[in-house]
């Protein structure tokens, strides 16, 4: 049963991560979780965006020092998106995952085999 539990925990923290952050309303703690994005580069996008909210990546990418088309492409497949909009090109962060990794039931959150569940018959019987 322990074991249901923490391979559940781990499905949703996976499917959590994968979670897309619109830079027009993150939190600074939000940004600061997409891969990429730093503390500084996280108060640079708020300072922006207090002026008036990002239309698009060409608009990001334009008020927002350190963010090019590369960079922009990472952080749209780290899950960074403007106006719920991925960037162009950019592969989704949920398709590079299962490209890299099929997810499976008999795997643990750690990629290793999982143990198979033994039958309750199977089990030694409890002594008297």
């Amino acid at each position: 049963m322990f074991k249901k539990i923490l391979a559940a925990l781990a499905m949703l923290y996976a499917a959590l991560s994968w979670a897309a952050v619109d830079v027009n309303t993150a939190s600074a703690a939000d940004l600061d979780s997409v891969k990429g994005i730093g503390p500084a580069m996280s108060a640079r996008i708020l300072d922006e965006r207090k002026k008036a909210p990002f239309k698009d990546w060409a608009d990001l990418k334009a008020r927002v020092k350190g963010v090019g088309d590369k960079s922009a492409a990472k952080l749209s497949e780290a899950g960074l998106t403007v106006g719920g909009a991925s960037y162009p090109g950019a592969k989704p962060a949920r398709a590079k995952a299962a490209a890299q990794k099929p997810a499976t039931a008999a795997t643990t959150a750690q990629g290793k085999p999982a143990m198979p569940a033994t039958p309750a018959s199977a089990a030694k019987p409890a002594k008297k």
